[in-house]
């Protein structure tokens, strides 16, 4: 979770409309949606002719998002215009955020996470591979009962880090910054995962990593699945979980 900004770039998502197959492989040379080598494009066949979607937006119109990579300026203003759609789109139906992340940019992660916070619509979130440092958070913001790990995934909580040069004044500055940060941090795990905020503080204080059992022991997730819940298990808003008591806690960190 650094405070810093990385160098991590991504370029935005483009759609393709009513084009043609061999339109379709100029137009990937152009494409650098994701920090990915190559993005699929999916062809959809209708009374209209063929669509084209690069496969992040075809997702996008199955209200699924995923969130991967290092979670940054690009990375969260995209998430965020995508979450802003989806609410206009529908304020009931559940938005389902794929996440696998080592973490990122506070700044950046915070946008995401006001943003989870202020949309209507109901949030799933699923952990795949990681969700690390500022990942962990958005994860476990989540609506709660729909906060989802793969089992073979793994997360990890710790405190932020970041680093400064200057003069002493400065440096002093930003050292006070970071403190009331790690504050605020820690009262966002409170209140996502019920722990008592002294316990929230003692496990944020190194690199704490976790499986999706102890994470869901710990009240970070939900629910960890082998395969994908029935359409009445994800489209119906759960009830809330109940409170993890600080001595489970502590036993299971």
């Amino acid at each position: 979770m650094k405070v810093l900004k990385s160098k991590f770039q991504m370029f935005k998502p483009i759609i393709l409309t009513n084009i043609r197959t061999n339109v379709i492989k100029n137009s990937i040379n152009k494409m650098a949606t994701f920090p990915f080598h190559h993005v699929p494009i999916v062809i959809e066949q209708s009374g209209k002719g063929e669509r084209a979607f690069d496969i992040y937006s075809r997702l996008l119109k199955e209200r699924i998002i995923c969130l991967m990579g290092p979670i940054n300026d690009i990375t969260s203003s995209v998430t965020i215009a995508q979450l802003l759609y989806l609410q206009s789109e529908s304020t009931t139906k559940p938005i389902h955020m794929y996440i696998n992340s080592p973490g990122g940019i506070i700044t950046s992660g915070l946008g995401i996470y006001d943003t989870m916070q202020y949309v209507l619509p109901p949030i799933a979130t699923w952990c795949v591979g990681q969700c690390c440092s500022m990942a962990s958070l958005l994860l476990a913001a989540g609506t709660k009962g729909m906060r989802n790990s793969l089992p073979n995934a793994r997360i990890m909580i710790h405190q932020p880090s970041g680093g400064v040069t200057g003069q002493a004044t400065d440096i002093k500055i930003q050292a006070e910054e970071i403190l009331k940060i790690k504050k605020q941090i820690n009262k966002l795990y409170e209140k996502h995962t019920n722990m008592p905020l002294e316990v929230v503080e003692m496990s944020l204080e190194r690199d704490n990593f976790m499986t999706p059992n102890e994470a869901k022991n710990v009240g970070l997730i939900d629910h960890v699945l082998q395969q994908t819940p029935s359409s009445k298990e994800t489209m119906t808003r759960p009830d809330l979980t109940k409170n993890v008591s600080s001595s489970n806690i502590v036993q299971m960190l």
